[in-house]
Formats: structure tokens, sequence, C-alpha cells
């Protein structure tokens, strides 16, 4: 595993990572920035061969040609925890997550999520995670939230989030090691009562009830695939929570939904990233 790292004005560090964003497959097994000093930017690029470093090279020069890009060795086994290790607690309205290390330096009544670094996705540092718990905080400053579908659920995060304020909430996951590492961080928040973690698509699970509020931070296409089904799990009156897509997807997203009668009532935006949410009307 090499790490890929730069620094530069916004825009060109903008630049090079978004284009990353189009290229299917990618050479990049995973692509950062940040804010390094006020006013400089990083962007951090991990490749995992030689051959997929001179094509990250080369989609950063072609982007931004101005940028010096530098190589390290990271060890395969070390690079997610490298990557978020010492990062601070990430806020979302009125929860916070972070490790356990950073956790206990956090004061106030915020709501604690601890998620430690993994291979699993969803630490809160990607602005899709964000998104969703910021949506999250939106629906329930109006209303409680009582029955929760988590679809694509990652480190499971956004059900530990709905969990902590009273929701009992079912986690799909397709990746079996996902999985296991959100069902340990649910142990590890003391919900094991409140969050049910679930290996598989889970289309059969969504099919049996009706929650009250839905998430999907997943892709573009699964998000389109899988309309009828996220619909359908909405109850009437319902929320819908949606994430995973690029700004220049929503489009697509949104055709999609609107056409099965879903109502758009709040968009967010976090980087490149959109939050798409969603109510189901009423039924007479």
């Amino acid at each position: 595993m090499r790490i890929l790292s730069t620094s530069g004005p916004l825009a060109a560090i903008k630049a090079a990572s978004h284009e990353f964003d189009g290229l299917d497959p990618s050479p990049a097994d995973a692509v950062s920035w940040f804010e390094e000093t006020p006013g400089r930017f990083r962007l951090e690029v991990y490749v995992h061969s030689e051959q997929d470093e001179e094509s990250a090279r080369a989609v950063i020069g072609h982007a931004a040609p101005e940028l010096h890009v530098i190589a390290e060795d990271v060890r395969d086994a070390d690079w997610v925890a490298m990557a978020l290790d010492g990062l601070p607690p990430v806020e979302a309205g009125r929860f916070v997550v972070a490790g356990a290390h950073a956790l206990s330096n956090v004061r106030g009544g915020k709501t604690k999520i601890w998620i430690e670094a993994s291979e699993a996705f969803g630490t809160g540092h990607h602005g899709t995670t964000r998104g969703c718990l910021l949506a999250l905080e939106g629906v329930l400053q109006k209303r409680r939230v009582r029955n929760v579908l988590d679809v694509g659920a990652g480190s499971g995060v956004l059900a530990i989030a709905a969990a902590k304020k009273g929701a009992r909430a079912l986690a799909i996951e397709i990746e079996p090691r996902a999985a296991a590492i959100a069902a340990i961080n649910v142990r590890q928040n003391a919900l094991a009562r409140r969050v049910r973690v679930i290996a598989g698509d889970g289309a059969r699970y969504a099919a049996a009830k009706r929650y009250d509020l839905v998430f999907a931070n997943i892709l573009m296409r699964p998000l389109i695939r899988l309309a009828p089904m996220l619909t359908r799990a909405t109850a009437p009156g319902g929320t819908l929570i949606l994430s995973g897509l690029l700004q220049k997807q929503e489009p697509f997203v949104r055709m999609a939904y609107e056409n099965r009668g879903m109502i758009l009532t709040r968009r967010l935006r976090r980087e490149t990233w959109s939050t798409l949410v969603w109510r189901k009307p009423q039924r007479s």
C-alpha cells in the first residue's frame, strides 16, 4: 500500500479529488482532502500497486498539474487506522462520533457514539455519514423516532445514533466483515437490545414491516435500484434519508423517488456529496 499526498490551494486540491469521482474502476482505494493550515489544503490518495500509483499520478497531473505529489509506503494491515488515528471527534448536531481515546475528552450534553477506525465505512468523517447524522438531528427536532431501518449500515453508526435517542433499529449490511464490525460497535455502545445487525441483502426483513425512519447511505445506482423497496419500507408519514451520491447525481436519484410519490423536504451538501431527506405522504 502507498499513500500519495500533495498540498496546495483549495481549487487545485478539489479539482484533483473530483477527478477520481467519475472513475470506475478507480486506481485509488481511498481519496480524502482536508484543510492543513488556513488557506492551504492537503490531498491524500491510497493506492495498492505501482500501476495504480502511476495511474493516480496521471489523474492528479491532468486535473491540477501545478501540484507536486510525494509517495510513502504504508503497511497494508494498518492503513485504515493510520488514516483515521488522531482525527478529532466529528460533531453533527447533538451527536459526536469518535474512538474511545477522543470521546474521553468530549464534554457537554452531546450524544457520544463510540466508533473505532476499522475496515467498515462510517466513522463520521465522510461527508455522507455526517450529512445523514445532521438529517437525523433535523428529524429529531420535530418528532420522536421509534422504528429505524439502516440499509448498507457499514459501521452501524446511523442505527446506533437513532438507538441512542430511543429508537429500535435494524441494520442491514451486505458485507459479512462489515456486519461483524457493526455488531461489535453496537455492543460497545451498549445497544444490543435496541439494534439488530443482519449480514446479507436483507430484502425480506425490509419488506416485513414499515419503518418511520429509513436510512440508505450507499451509492447512486443501488439507491435507484432499491427505490421500490426503500419506498415501501417507509411508513406513511415517515422519513427516508438517502446519501452516498455526488451532487451531480442528485437529479437521477430524485427522479426515481419523486416518481414513487416521495416528497423531498431537505437537501444537505457536504464537500462533493449530497444527502436527501424525503417524506412519504400520509394515506387516507
